[in-house]
């Protein structure tokens, strides 16, 4: 259904007020150039506040390696009705083996003052949506054992545990475990 709040909210064909979704809209459209700067900044974001695995800021330059990793596979930007983009989602191949091409990794980061109010979820439904239409059937995440509401989301959307890397990350002197989830869809 068409946003019926702002007109190019409407031409997305996704908007987050239709669904009930708290005051504010939001609009998911395909990574591009475009997203270069905004991407980068929100990862970085993760990186300085201990959820993203790199250790230290990645330059603008990484914004290729998302794009690479996601080629063949959706990549989404959300922007809130200001324009600014507040997240990003995309899935990406769980491996180079054509017998594992009905499955695939997800990765999702959302500023901080952007989550609780139902735009993961949109994020995910729409990725889902994607996802089935290219015939991948079992979503993936890997998520550090330290990001409890990244834990917690994905267990109220369907995903359940399915192995546990113990210790095998490091970051700011602290182990990590890398807590593996799937969902099938």
């Amino acid at each position: 259904m068409p946003c019926r709040h702002n007109r190019a909210f409407a031409r997305s064909g996704f908007c987050s007020r239709d669904k009930g979704i708290n005051s504010m809209s939001y609009i998911l459209e395909p990574m591009t150039e475009k997203h270069r700067k905004p991407v980068i900044d929100i990862f970085n974001y993760y990186i300085e506040t201990n959820f993203a695995f790199p250790e230290t800021k990645v330059d603008y330059d990484f914004f290729d390696h998302f794009l690479d990793m996601s080629k063949g596979y959706p990549a989404l930007v959300a922007k809130a009705e200001s324009g600014d983009a507040v997240g990003f989602a995309l899935l990406h191949q769980y491996s180079w083996a054509n017998s594992f091409k009905r499955s695939a990794l997800i990765t999702y980061f959302i500023l901080p003052q952007h989550t609780r109010k139902g735009l993961g979820k949109m994020m995910l439904d729409k990725l889902i949506a994607q996802a089935r239409s290219m015939g991948v059937d079992h979503l993936l995440a890997n998520i550090s054992s330290d990001n409890e509401r990244s834990l917690q989301f994905h267990r109220k959307h369907g995903f359940h545990e399915c192995g546990r890397f113990q210790e095998v990350g490091r970051r700011f002197g602290k182990s990590f475990d890398v807590v593996w989830m799937i969902r099938r869809i």
